[in-house]
């Protein structure tokens, strides 16, 4: 049975749960009634009534974080009290509005959230309702009898004011179960009707022709038109105690003591049949017939006792409850009072147990004492200690450590949601303040164990290493304590400054540059200095594996990590002896190995067949430069598109030095440079971090720098670069070897080349992501299907080409539950150009890689997508003889032009080239392919007098003209500033947004790229993939101009922005800003450290 709960609290945005609007088919038929007897006290009461707007703003306890609208109802005018479900008030941090009728909008705040059961309080100032005149709602849960006809008045399907009729069906129907891992209430009664409540209604009042609240609507089942209502009588006393902590005049007051008292024991009200079954005497039976009221038709039995509660080892599950302090107690109410008025006082009770009678003895235990109010926020982890509620669920000891959210550090090691950490660092931890304990001992990039349990397999310790974050990608950990006072949750830090002063002294050491000429030991302590590799939840489904790597990140080996283990804790630099490089670049490193020289003899007709014969396999040649990449995007950062977290591929060393070791990937395993790379080694069982060091900005593929010194001695031997063979480029029917990895072991087989100039074309995303444009590809006949990656070599082991992955996103609303890719090979000379450049010394922008600073090249591109078009088709829109001609004799195989599909927005060449023109020649020379265009930006490198500009020859409005085009100069760096503002990720536009050809007039420095659930952003519908152009007027035409207006802007401000989104469609929004829990912050790439650092632009002291 399914049914709904918080689903009555309508979600704007929640990432648990089906959606039960779409399954709920039974329509509600409203009964016949008499108009005029309802329409007085509906009158009355809808102006009590109100909207309440919800911002669940962390995971927490049962919750994830989540927007939705739910309803409340006035119950204390002079006090400001609202009454609503415990799931509307939140276990966790929660902001929230009432709306009245009138469209009057103030803050509320919550004070009260019943531990157990499904209700709770919100406090306003009432004061700050002028213009609308009403009056509370009153209390009367003795009303509620089978038969009355009930209303019920809210925020249905958030139709702002619903009025649903029904009739009191049941008063005893068993409290409905909505997760198994979730919020469920039990130990009450609940009421019963046939009103048909759906999505937005939860926390309405149910009320009777007098106008008074006789229950509080809770949930209904999704397949009928069921409703279930709370009874009110728990209510009452809770609202009295609330009214008596609060001044009636002002309302302001201290947080209200209400007594609640546990055993930690679930009951279940049994029928006398099915008591009877379970042992009970007919003695006992007369007497409680006897002894209790009217109609009485069963008794409490003990369902479920949570581990080292009061009751455990006492109480059993199928125990029959006679008496509670000698009184007969047959009823949810009669147990909860006697409960809640002997807290922390000892009760006698008496059971009785397969037919035999028990007195027991238990102490009573402050239900608020295990029910949690604060939380440790690290690394986007939200761990606290174990609740009730969950203890109940999951059947563990109340107070353990609890993963509500596993965030990023946690997530990468593979722990998931609902984890309990046993132990840290190696340190047994039992409650939340000795987690707390080790984190100033870490320091970042440190690799520490972590054992910990789920309640799925509650009998197996799990085992992970934890790598804690190297990057400020998340603010410093903190502690939030809850304050019912002011409904806030307030933060302080969990570690003390000084403390975080220590950590990273000890995590980098002597940093600083050195000269390029420096020796191993001159990098060995620089190697956690390197980046390092699931929510708070982002729109876009992130922690979802990417398809081409589908591996969990804590499956390793045990084995591997104590390889891995050992063989870092025992690098001693002075003993590390490098072997013979006189035969390559001064300092490479290369095994002294026939797999990697060619036999001298090769050469002579006469040894050709014998040396080939005993010439190793290409596998064998390559798999000391083959490397596993893994790469973890954190969530505060998931940038240029990206909405996956976890990624694997093959990768290939193409350089390898004492300074610095280069290994090529596809950019469909590293898609943008923030990010945590490690790299594991086919030829050394060993992993160690990589940073990101160039994203080619149009072809698909990035190289990630490692430092050679962490291998170790043993393992720098080992390893080594490929020989690259980038001439001359393959031709169709060449044979080759396809060589990747699978299980770190390196596999080949050998195809033949069917095309070797296959060009790309790539339909555009839906979202806007990276994609590869203007490349020319290699197709095999046979290869080992779309996951596999690797190389492409000649029998002798030279790599000729990347056998990469790309990525062909699905469209939106597609029903493909992952990203289509498929894989080509990339020929190595694009590649090996680059690699040429670091290593030989480029022009660009220098980046701190293993302690040096390094130029980075640039990449001089014109910045439009062509495609092309078969010469037969080209005649046919006009385009002469003689060029046609030209054309062939310039490439008979092929015979195509290159047309423009379209420029990149704010490209140099877009007021120049018009979608649809064909480009003939480039300086007088015939064009027929992308390399073409290539060379010729290549040329402009090396002939400043031409300015960067091209004399190009195209096809236009059926004439040839001679046009003057000027090219763009890119880095390799990628996306390296980012903004959080209001939960929303801001950046400069990517190039795959670039790319639809777009970019507002007003200014286009700050796309929206996603959004957090449970932020301002969430709340007021600030969506992705749109610009801010204004915010309160003022332009934000960049980055900078956009941290100036928001620095100025205040807490729970109501700010105005306009926006425009990818259609060109402006929009003006308001939200209001939530300093306290989402402060205005700043992620950044320093080039000169190499560390992503973050910096708080905006934030409440």
């Amino acid at each position: 049975m399914e049914l709904e709960w918080e689903r009555d609290s309508t979600r704007i945005g929640s990432s648990e749960d089906e959606d039960v609007e779409d399954l709920n088919d039974v329509p509600f038929k409203e009964k016949t009634d008499n108009a005029a007897d309802w329409r007085e006290t509906i009158n009355k009461v809808v102006p009590a009534v109100v909207v309440l707007r919800t911002t669940a703003c962390r995971a927490f306890d049962t919750e994830l974080p989540s927007s939705g609208y739910a309803t409340g109802f006035v119950v204390d005018k002079l006090r400001g009290i609202i009454l609503t479900n415990r799931h509307v008030v939140k276990p966790g941090p929660v902001v929230a509005q009432a709306i009245f009728v009138n469209h009057e909008e103030i803050p509320v705040y919550p004070i009260y959230r019943d531990p157990v059961h499904d209700f709770g309080f919100y406090h306003y100032d009432p004061g700050a309702i002028q213009f609308l005149n009403y009056e509370e709602i009153p209390l009367a849960p003795e009303a509620a009898c089978v038969g009355l006809d009930i209303r019920v008045v809210g925020n249905d399907s958030c139709e702002k004011v619903s009025i649903l009729a029904g009739t009191i069906a049941r008063l005893d129907r068993d409290a409905p179960t909505y997760r198994k891992d979730g919020y469920n209430d039990f130990n009450t009664f609940y009421i019963q009707a046939a009103s048909g409540t759906k999505g937005g209604s939860s926390g309405s009042p149910v009320i009777d022709r007098q106008g008074r609240a006789v229950a509080l609507n809770a949930g209904g089942r999704v397949s009928t038109s069921s409703a279930f209502f709370l009874p009110l009588v728990r209510v009452v006393r809770a609202l009295r105690l609330i009214q008596n902590s609060r001044d009636s005049n002002t309302g302001k007051g201290e947080a209200a003591l209400i007594p609640r008292g546990t055993l930690q024991v679930t009951f279940h009200y049994k029928g006398f049949d099915e008591v009877r079954r379970l042992g009970l005497q007919r003695e006992t039976e007369q007497m409680v017939r006897c002894a209790s009221l009217p109609g009485e038709t069963g008794m409490l039995v003990v369902h479920s006792v949570v581990p080292g509660g009061p009751a455990h080892l006492q109480l059993q599950p199928g125990d029959v409850l006679v008496r509670v302090n000698g009184e007969i107690t047959t009823q949810f109410l009669k147990l909860e009072t006697l409960l809640d008025d002997n807290v922390d006082q000892k009760i006698e009770i008496q059971i009785e147990r397969g037919g035999t009678s028990l007195t027991i003895n238990i102490v009573v235990q402050n239900l608020h004492s295990i029910t949690p109010n604060h939380f440790l926020e690290v690394s986007g982890a939200v761990i606290h200690p174990l609740s009730y509620q969950q203890a109940r669920n999951f059947r563990f000891h109340c107070g353990l450590v609890y993963v509500s959210n596993p965030g990023y550090m946690l997530s990468r090691a593979g722990v998931p949601r609902h984890a309990i950490i046993k132990k840290f660092s190696d340190a047994e931890i039992s409650r939340l303040e000795e987690l707390i304990s080790v984190l100033p001992n870490l320091s970042p990039g440190a690799q520490v164990p972590i054992e910990y349990i789920t309640h799925k397999d509650r009998h197996r310790s799990k085992f992970a290493l934890v790598t804690t974050d190297c990057h400020q990608w998340y603010d410093t950990p903190k502690i939030y304590t809850r304050d019912d006072s002011f409904g806030l949750w307030i933060a302080r830090p969990a570690i003390q400054p000084e403390a975080l002063l220590l950590s990273s002294c000890i995590a980098n050491p002597g940093q600083g540059l050195k000269e390029e000429t420096f020796a191993f030991s001159c990098e060995s302590n620089l190697v956690e200095d390197m980046p390092q590799n699931n929510n708070l939840e982002l729109t876009d489904n992130m922690g979802t594996c990417h398809d081409h790597a589908s591996k969990e990140v804590g499956s390793r080996d045990e084995c591997d990590v104590a390889i891995n283990t050992q063989v870092l804790g025992d690098l001693s630099i002075n003993n590390i002896v490098v072997p013979n490089s006189s035969s390559h670049e001064a300092g490479e490193i290369k095994l002294e190995n026939p797999v990697i020289t060619e036999n001298a003899n090769s050469n002579h007709p006469e040894f050709a067949t014998e040396a080939e014969a005993k010439a190793p396999s290409p596998d064998r040649v390559i798999e000391p430069a083959l490397v596993l990449v893994e790469v973890n995007v954190p969530s505060s950062c998931l940038l240029d598109g990206v909405s996956s977290q976890n990624f694997f591929g093959t990768g290939v060393i193409v350089h390898h030095s004492q300074g610095m070791g280069l290994v090529a990937v596809d950019q469909n395993t590293v898609a943008i440079s923030a990010s945590d790379v490690m790299l594991s080694f086919a030829a050394f069982p060993i992993e160690i971090p990589g940073q990101v060091v160039f994203l080619h900005p149009v072809y698909n593929f990035a190289l990630v720098a490692y430092n050679p010194s962490a291998l170790g001695a043993v393992g720098a031997s080992m390893v080594c670069a490929a020989e690259l063979l980038p001439e001359p480029p393959l031709c169709s029917g060449d044979p080759v070897y396809l060589v990747g990895l699978r299980n770190l072991q390196a596999i080949s087989r050998k195809s033949t080349v069917t095309n070797a100039c296959l060009s790309l074309h790539v339909p555009k995303a839906d979202p806007p992501c990276n994609r590869a444009i203007n490349m020319e590809v290699i197709e095999l006949d046979s290869d080992f299907g779309y996951m596999f990656t690797g190389v492409l070599s000649n029998k002798r082991g030279k790599v000729q080409a990347l056998w990469a992955s790309f990525s062909a996103k699905k469209k939106s609303g597609s029903s493909a539950s992952k990203d289509p890719q498929f894989v080509k090979g990339i020929p190595i000379y694009m590649i090996s150009q680059v690699v040429d450049k670091i290593t030989s010394g480029a022009n660009g922008p220098s980046v701190l890689i293993n302690g040096v600073k390094r130029p980075m090249p640039l990449v001089r591109i014109l910045e439009v997508e062509f495609v092309t078009r078969l010469l037969s088709k080209a005649r046919s829109f006009g385009l002469s003889d003689d060029w046609i001609q030209a054309l062939i004799k310039k490439d008979p195989i092929r015979r195509q032009v290159l047309r423009v599909k379209g420029c990149l927005a704010g490209s140099k060449a877009e007021n120049v080239l018009k979608e649809g023109d064909m480009v003939l020649a480039v300086n007088k020379e015939p064009v027929t392919c992308f390399r073409d265009i290539e060379n010729a930006c290549k040329a402009l490198e090396n002939n400043a007098d031409k300015g960067g500009k091209l004399n190009m020859t195209i096809f236009q409005r059926g004439r040839a003209v001679d046009i003057v085009v000027e090219t763009d100069i890119r880095d390799g760096n990628g996306t390296t500033r980012m903004i959080n503002w209001c939960g929303c990720i801001v950046q400069y536009p990517h190039l795959a947004v670039r790319a639809l050809g777009f970019l507002p007039e007003e200014g286009h420095g700050v796309y929206v790229t996603k959004y957090y659930r449970g932020s301002p952003a969430d709340r007021y519908g600030l969506c992705g993939l749109r610009w801010i152009v204004e915010v309160n007027g003022k332009p934000t035409p960049d980055l900078d101009a956009f941290a100036n207006v928001t620095k100025e802007l205040g807490s729970e401000e109501f700010v105005r922005i306009r926006t425009i989104n990818l259609d060109g469609k402006p929009q003006v929004l308001t939200l209001k800003q939530d300093l306290h829990y989402w402060p205005t912050w700043e992620l950044r790439f320093d080039p000169d450290t190499a560390i992503w650092r973050r910096e708080t632009i905006k934030a409440l002291q």
